[in-house]
């Protein structure tokens, strides 16, 4: 189910078995399209989970599927073992735990031991200075961002992408492995966002070239299922298309079927995309496709495509196609 680093890492099931963390409360702050899910599996799982998020609906979805809601984020952390976030920015990951002027942050009083997993996808720098202040008060840092999307999170069929030191990992991937169906630890701290936005700027630029392909095999007269049948089968294929196919029939479960209900965002898309054009300009790498598909996704967004799924996009491509 899961592969480490190195064999030397890897568990046995004997040993897997063996480790039941966390014995404690997991805090889950952020019940979101992906946190609600995750914590519901938690739940699921027997664990005791107290969640937290600003948003009515969001609580009383996660209330729904069991989960314990606390009225704030201080009080969902309060005593427990694990501290997850899925939060929409870095920032937002630093202020809950350094505290703002107006909210004491969640790092003061924390239980002995506590490890904060922040499963949000942010910023390579932001996620290695929020390991920082974790670790100099004390506490523990794990960085262990998602790929899968709502339909990964709901069935726990996700992947994680683990930054952490190794004696942290071995301990909480039993846990992580309760939401998701493989769980790569990819290095020290930091180094699951890493990985993450490189993986994300392969999915923008393979799902726009995707889409291009059935736009023109529209205009070739290829109908969806034939192109979808050649290319499935073919050096064509790849997850955007066989599993997030962005016209509806081939693929049932793909959002194209429901109007293109997310799923995962076209902005959410933007916002990974511009991630790694951070990381692009602070290592100097000469990249020019992920630039180009962060542009075409920007427009997405700012013509209607915010809250539609990222596949979508080939709508927008149709219509240009047609003026």
């Amino acid at each position: 189910m899961s592969h480490a680093a190195s064999p030397e890492n890897a568990a046995t099931p004997e040993s897997r078995a063996a480790r039941e963390f966390p014995q404690g409360r997991i805090a889950f702050l952020g019940l979101g399209h992906m946190g609600g899910p995750m914590a519901a599996n938690l739940v699921k799982a027997g664990k005791d989970v107290v969640g937290y998020d600003p948003v009515p609906a969001a609580a009383d979805a996660a209330r729904a599927h069991g989960v314990k809601v606390a009225e704030s984020a201080l009080d969902a952390a309060a005593g427990a073992s694990v501290v997850l976030t899925m939060l929409q920015a870095g920032q937002q990951v630093l202020d809950l735990y350094r505290g703002t002027e107006d909210q004491r942050g969640l790092l003061e009083g924390a239980a002995p031991r506590t490890m904060f997993l922040d499963c949000s996808t942010i910023n390579v720098n932001e996620a290695r200075e929020a390991a920082a202040v974790v670790t100099e008060a004390g506490y523990r840092f794990i960085d262990a961002p998602v790929s899968g999307g709502v339909v990964g999170a709901e069935a726990a069929t996700l992947t994680f992408m683990v930054g952490a030191e190794d004696a942290d990992f071995a301990e909480v991937e039993p846990l992580l492995e309760l939401m998701g169906k493989r769980v790569v630890h990819c290095g020290g701290h930091g180094s699951g966002q890493a990985a993450k936005v490189c993986n994300n700027m392969i999915l923008g630029a393979s799902m726009i070239a995707v889409c291009e392909a059935f736009v023109l095999g529209e205009k070739l007269g290829i109908t969806h299922d034939v192109l979808f049948d050649v290319a499935a089968h073919a050096s064509g294929q790849c997850w955007a298309l066989t599993t997030n196919c962005p016209v509806p029939g081939p693929v049932p479960t793909s959002p194209a079927n429901r109007n293109y209900e997310p799923g995962f965002t076209g902005a959410l898309m933007a916002k990974d995309l511009h991630l790694a054009l951070q990381a692009v300009e602070s290592t100097g790498v000469a990249a020019r496709v992920g630039p180009l598909a962060a542009k075409i996704y920007d427009e997405f967004v700012e013509h209607g495509g915010a809250t539609r799924d990222f596949s979508g996009i080939i709508t927008d491509i149709r219509y240009r196609s047609n003026p």
